[in-house]
């Protein structure tokens, strides 16, 4: 009989590469898990794994055993979720989320408080966490949902297993001082701020990607990056207080993005002002990732995040 737990350990090491990597994100020792995965050789009668120089990988064996483990483990989370359901006699579980910062703030939160309401039995433990992180947790059954971004000419894997919806749609705008002579106009060029300090995320990222992509496509010239955060609302604050410029969406400005209907409403924040490129809109997509089979709890927290990504109805005139 082969045992869930060491198939769930011999996945886990094929998706992180090493033993070292599974071990750290799994919080066992190496020398366990190593213990581990030599029972289940023995219990498949088999060799499982191969070493290729510090890494390890898959002998054809451990691929079949691999693909069956997806689907046994996705059954029995499934089973678990529905024997919680039918004990409670409600939906009920715990289901993981990850999500980026700006998308945590505006509308995981916002789903979290509205499933405390309509599932109480659901227990959401929710982290914030890059797309480049989540997803191959999600594909591990480390997380049950995640929120991710993918800016206009970026686009991301896609991975069968995974189901994905769209959650929104939103523009990047430029974010500058509010004393720059360019913040008097509605849309400003971008090549004239090329000789401005830029903020953008951490290199490697999805969104200094797409600030360096636009200067140069757009505004013809190598943007000066100079102040790097992954954190959005830092990134705000070096324009208010360095006069630094950069390109940041909706969400973390407070725009309406095109969620809404009408007329877009820009928050109005000391210090900075938010402008559209001259040269053309520059945009990303929210959305939502899933594994293929949902149990009924990640189901209702999917339902959940799509509606707190719904635009609020407009307030009635006086």
């Amino acid at each position: 009989m082969i045992d869930l737990h060491r198939l769930r350990l011999l996945r886990e090491v094929h998706g992180r590469g090493t033993v070292h990597g599974a071990a750290r994100a799994l919080g066992y020792s190496p020398s366990a898990i190593s213990q581990q995965l030599a029972v289940l050789e023995r219990e498949a009668g088999t060799r499982l794994l191969e070493r290729v120089g510090r890494n390890v990988r898959l002998t054809a064996a451990g691929e079949v055993l691999v693909r069956h483990a997806s689907v046994l483990l996705e059954g029995v989370e499934a089973a678990e979720a529905e024997l919680a359901a039918v004990a409670a006699g409600r939906v009920a579980g715990v289901v993981r989320i990850a999500s980026f910062q700006s998308a945590f703030i505006r509308v995981v939160a916002p789903a979290i408080r509205r499933l405390a309401g309509t599932h109480p039995e659901i227990r959401v433990e929710a982290s914030e966490l890059e797309v480049e992180q989540a997803a191959p947790a999600l594909r591990l059954q480390q997380l049950d949902v995640m929120v991710g971004d993918e800016y206009d000419g970026q686009p991301r894997a896609v991975h069968a297993d995974l189901r994905r919806e769209q959650l929104l749609r939103e523009q990047i705008r430029i974010v500058l001082p509010a004393d720059h002579p360019e913040a008097t106009a509605e849309r400003v060029p971008l090549v004239n701020l090329r000789e401005l300090a830029w903020a953008a995320c951490q290199p490697g990222t999805g969104h200094r990607e797409m600030t360096v992509r636009v200067c140069r496509e757009l505004g013809g010239f190598e943007p000066d990056v100079r102040y790097s955060s992954d954190d959005f609302l830092i990134l705000l604050e070096l324009v208010r207080t360095t006069g630094a410029v950069a390109l940041l969406p909706d969400l973390v400005i407070g725009a309406g993005g095109e969620r809404a209907s009408g007329a877009k409403q820009v928050r109005h924040e000391p210090g900075i002002a938010v402008r559209r490129p001259a040269e053309g809109e520059v945009a990303r997509g929210v959305f939502l990732l899933t594994r293929r089979t949902r149990t009924p709890a990640v189901a209702a927290v999917a339902d959940a995040l799509t509606a707190a990504a719904r635009p609020a109805p407009p307030e009635p005139t006086p």
